[in-house]
């Protein structure tokens, strides 16, 4: 059954296709559009023609028109071999629906359709401020499909629909609001070198981006990638997480609404082997822009070297936080809970290993532990009290209790949490766990887990403390505690990350520079200085005396 399934209502429902299949004491359905056929792994849908799109009802009752298909020159359409992936709900372990899988032969039409339209005039002739209106259109309406998209968002990541609308969709929009009010405000230089010559800069967009996006921010993610290269006049083929596909499939029917021309945005699923693959070694990409696993980040490098691909990576963290021993404990404990337990711990820049001075490092742990306690409720996404839905996928799951078990084989405590936490007997839950007793050689401390573990340990002094914050292959982001600006400032600058956070924690801005240094990336996303990687700087000299 490939639809995402809801309690049956009583009596019938006029031009729908029922399908009944009972989950405990419940018989669930899923509806069919009445226009439209459904090809399904289902013996009742064997012989029928492949569907474009569904219709699905989440827990919350709010309803939608699921797209299927990849999203290439502004219509939705099959792979090519008709291959397909299936999206599933991290809460119930049930497949929502199976969306088409891209193929190397689709992400060559993609390619293909992104070219073509950065060299047509519906695109390459618009001024920025049109490119901006575009954009500022797009914004508004995501703006006015809030409720679906975080809806969307929670039932194919497990995050909080709360989360999801007052924070995921929000920056969306204001990402795109803030790359749109850069549109025609990206400009070039005179360069003064005497009266024989006039020389001056152009900025000017570098074609085809190829963007790859993670499971964990869906929305988010598409946005900082998305705002840039079309503020700069780029076309995109954005390569969507196997795991979360649904919320930018519905957002591509916003873009064609919006009115960008055929092609400048393209949209598709797929597996990273494959499809990721073939679009970061098509010749006809220009630029690949990347955020997940470092591993994943050098094999992208590897690839993207033998055409000499412009690239921007952010990869992988194991931020430190640190808490001095003058620093405001219930603040430190506060931040430090949503550094680590946001998003179900599923965040590069979360601040996993917690470093406090030894003289407050009890102290620190209570209030700690008690915030975890008070705040990261476990439960039903859809739910308002809850704050820590399940990880996205079972792989997900299974990789954070692999490493939980490896803590405590390793001698490391467990004051909260180190198990699984089923919902109703389902759900891909981790109980938000805290680690104490760790040792800087155990794998909790080293390895990126990307879940809600958390190692603490302690310090006597401040260059102990840096040496430990610095003692990694990860320099993404990390954050510090205390009521001394003068230390904050001194400490900001040895750390060696590409963002530090001076009492607080992963409370990111889209006008700020986002991105790491060492094995956590090349390049920034975000602010300003995210418009860099999307364009090339063309200088032109004029000789006056000709």
């Amino acid at each position: 059954m490939n639809l995402f399934l809801r309690p049956s209502c009583s009596g019938s429902v006029p031009l729908w296709r029922h399908l009944y299949k009972t989950k405990g004491r419940q018989v669930y359905h899923a509806q069919l559009s009445p226009s439209r056929t459904f090809s399904s792994s289902s013996p009742f849908f064997s012989n029928t023609k492949p569907n474009m799109e569904v219709e699905l009802t989440a827990p919350n009752g709010k309803k939608w028109t699921q797209p299927l298909g990849l999203f290439i020159n502004n219509e939705f359409v099959k792979s090519t071999n008709e291959q397909k992936l299936a999206s599933i709900n991290p809460t119930t372990e049930e497949e929502i629906c199976s969306v088409y899988a891209a193929t190397a032969e689709d992400v060559d039409t993609a390619v293909s359709a992104a070219r073509k339209a950065f060299k047509h005039e519906s695109w390459k002739s618009l001024s920025g401020t049109e490119r901006g209106a575009l954009m500022l259109k797009l914004a508004d309406l995501v703006a006015q499909n809030a409720d679906i998209l975080a809806t969307i968002e929670c039932l194919d990541n497990g995050k909080p629909y709360q989360t999801a609308l007052t924070e995921n969709v929000p920056e969306v929009i204001n990402v795109l609001r803030y790359y749109a009010g850069y549109a025609d405000k990206n400009f070039g230089q005179v360069i003064d070198v005497g009266p024989a010559k006039f020389a001056y800069t152009v900025k000017e967009p570098l074609g085809v981006c190829g963007q790859i996006i993670p499971w964990n921010y869906p929305l988010d993610m598409a946005a900082w990638k998305l705002g840039p290269a079309l503020c700069c006049g780029n076309t995109v083929v954005l390569k969507l997480a196997e795991q979360t596909p649904l919320s930018m499939l519905y957002v591509a029917k916003l873009i064609k609404e919006a009115g960008f021309p055929p092609g400048v945005i393209n949209i598709i699923n797929g597996h990273g082997r494959e499809a990721g693959s073939a679009l970061v070694q098509h010749p006809q990409v220009d630029k690949i822009a990347f955020t997940g696993s470092t591993a994943t980040g050098k094999e992208i490098m590897k690839m993207a070297s033998l055409t000499m691909k412009n690239i921007t990576l952010e990869t992988g963290g194991k931020s430190p936080l640190i808490v001095f021993e003058d620093a405001d404990l219930e603040l430190a404990a506060t931040w430090s809970h949503i550094g680590i337990m946001s998003n179900q711990g599923q965040i590069c820049t979360a601040t996993s290993r917690i470093l406090v001075h030894e003289k407050i490092y009890d102290e620190f742990v209570n209030k700690f532990k008690a915030k975890v306690q008070e705040v990261s409720v476990v439960g039903d996404p859809f739910q308002e009290s809850t704050f820590h839905g399940p990880q996205v996928s079972k792989a997900q799951y299974e990789r954070v209790l692999g490493y939980i078990k490896a803590g405590k084989e390793e001698g490391a405590t467990v004051i909260l949490g180190g198990e699984p936490a089923p919902q109703n007997g389902k759900g891909f839950y981790v109980a938000p766990t805290v680690f104490t007793n760790v040792k800087p050689t155990m794998k909790i401390f080293k390895e990126e887990i990307f879940g809600p573990c958390v190692a603490i340990t302690s310090f006597k002094s401040e260059e102990e403390a840096l040496t430990l914050a610095n003692d990694s292959m990860y320099g993404l982001g990390a954050a510090l505690f205390t009521k001394d600006l003068t230390r904050a400032h001194r400490v900001a600058r040895e750390i060696e990350a590409g963002m530090v956070w001076v009492n607080s924690s992963n409370d990111s801005d889209f006008r700020i520079p986002f991105g790491g240094v060492k094995q956590s990336g090349i390049g920034r996303e975000l602010g300003e200085a995210g418009l860099a990687p999307y364009c090339n700087v063309k200088s032109i000299h004029v000789n006056m005396a000709a």
